[in-house]
């Protein structure tokens, strides 16, 4: 039975009234924290947090609710803390998707009137990505004025309701492994954040340049893999990697109910196990990639079938080892995969 390793956080009624009780204590929500007057932050995950601190610098207070990879963002369960966190942000940044889907709860339950930027938008696969692009023409951002009420009815229009989160079909929402639409990402939480704290907005749009310089060193990365290995076959035990995969000229060989099955936390289909080992025996696959926050006996089975046939296998977390940055991280990545196709 394949299941995702997580540690769900739920608050009994009382806990929750309790904290709602100390609101009134608390920075009412805008832009700034009281405190530092810096802008409050609030990332879904750790992945964005980390994008964030590097854009807004030291005029940003930046908040992950998912900092852990024992913590699932496809199945987290808010908490009624999570959800002061919100109300007292001054921008909120999720993936959108049904990725984590508890972000759209927190933002309706907090009542929480700042901006709301979801990175999915920023990929050109997206459902809707080309009439973004055209609102957001010549440089122009999403006004932070834009209020909860718009965020949401904007997913209704965008998502299909599926078992356990919203999910779109046929789409990939893991796109911080996408390098293209991080940039693009990068420059709106620059735009927003100059909205916001005006004095600070050439200090925003110059890290986001700065970090935006970093990816292409990334991209030149990427390039680098493709030039010696393009075409190598690669299997995935989930989506997570696929976008910097294909961005290194590799393919993804993975029969797709396989790792969808994996991503959705079903069992794989005998027939689908099937044909995964006999690809992987077959001598095509130059590398498996495994999340290790996901698990089950059918990704252990092909993971111990990869070891056997001596194909290199590597991890890619969902969230941000300790100690990494964003460019860090992914560096890292790019460079483990080079190293495993030349092994």
């Amino acid at each position: 039975m394949t299941r995702r390793i997580l540690a769900p956080v739920a608050l009994g009624a009382a806990s929750v009234l309790a904290l709602a009780g100390c609101a009134g204590g608390a920075p009412s929500a805008g832009s700034t924290s009281d405190a530092t007057d810096k802008v409050t932050v609030v990332a879904s995950t750790d992945v964005y947090g980390s994008i964030a601190e590097a854009v807004g610098g030291d005029f940003v207070d930046v908040q992950s609710i998912i900092t852990s990879s024992s913590q699932d963002p496809h199945e987290y369960e808010a908490s009624a803390q999570d959800q002061l966190t919100l109300k007292n942000a001054g921008l909120v940044i999720e993936n959108g998707a049904g990725y984590d889907a508890f972000m759209e709860s927190l933002v309706e339950a907090s009542g929480t009137s700042a901006p709301v930027i979801t990175a999915v938008e920023f990929n050109h696969d997206y459902p809707g990505a080309e009439s973004h692009d055209e609102a957001h023409s010549d440089d122009a951002s999403p006004s932070p004025s834009e209020s909860a009420d718009d965020h949401d009815h904007d997913h209704a229009e965008g998502e299909a309701s599926g078992e356990g989160h919203d999910h779109i079909e046929g789409f990939n929402e893991h796109v911080w492994y996408d390098p293209h639409t991080i940039e693009d990402l990068a420059k709106d939480i620059a735009e927003h954040l100059g909205e916001l704290a005006p004095d600070h907005a050439a200090d925003f749009t110059s890290n986001a340049d700065a970090f935006v310089a970093e990816i292409a060193g990334l991209e030149d990365s990427l390039g680098q893999v493709e030039a010696k290995d393009a075409g190598a076959k690669v299997f995935v035990t989930e989506p997570v990697p696929v976008y910097l995969i294909e961005a290194a000229g590799l393919e993804n060989a993975t029969p797709a109910e396989f790792s969808e099955s994996v991503e959705e936390g079903q069992d794989v289909p005998p027939a689908t196990l099937l044909e995964s080992l006999q690809l992987i025996d077959s001598g095509e696959i130059r590398l498996m990639i495994v999340n290790p926050q996901t698990g089950g006996a059918e990704t252990t089975q092909v993971e111990d079938e990869a070891k056997a046939k001596n194909i290199p296998v590597i991890e890619f977390t969902e969230t941000l080892p300790e100690g990494q940055t964003y460019i860090s991280w992914m560096q890292s990545n790019i460079t483990a995969l080079s190293d495993a196709l030349t092994a």
